[in-house]
């Protein structure tokens, strides 16, 4: 077996509108995330993340675990489109997630947050994205969320 190696592909930051509560649900509580913004860069694509075309469909987990399900649409710096989607989970203390829910700012180290992203583009440029597999650190900020995304080598 050989050991896992990474690159880093890009850093992305994204701004948050309002959580919408949708409550308790037979899977636990369902919070959900509008995307209204944000940017990406990294050495081989930059650009921006398109506002309103996306969403984190968050569950809270009965372990006090909050899992990801979100999907958002990423326009490169030269127009091509690109769907990202991910999967994720975050966990940290009572207190540290009270701390989140309020909009504090809370240090990346004090939590784990990862997620696995994959893509989907039709731009030739950008097409090795279809084919690679990548995860990320994240880090919670008061109006948003933002990501250092790794390609797995």
């Amino acid at each position: 077996m050989h050991e896992l190696q990474s690159r880093t592909l890009f850093t992305i930051s994204m701004s948050l509108d309002p959580v919408i509560e949708v409550g308790d649900t037979p899977a636990g509580h369902r919070r959900v995330f509008t995307v209204s913004g944000g940017h990406f860069e990294g050495d081989r694509l930059k650009g921006v993340v398109l506002p309103q075309a996306g969403s984190d469909l968050l569950l809270v987990r009965a372990d006090g675990s909050a899992q990801q399900d979100a999907r958002i649409v990423l326009k490169t710096d030269d127009g091509a489109m690109i769907v990202m989607t991910y999967r994720g989970v975050r966990h940290a203390s009572a207190e540290v997630n009270a701390k989140i829910a309020r909009g504090e700012h809370v240090d990346g180290s004090e939590y784990y947050l990862r997620t696995v992203p994959f893509f989907e583009t039709s731009a030739p440029k950008y097409a090795w994205l279809n084919q690679i597999v990548a995860v990320s650190v994240g880090e919670r900020q008061p109006n948003g969320v933002s990501y250092q995304v790794f390609e797995i080598l």
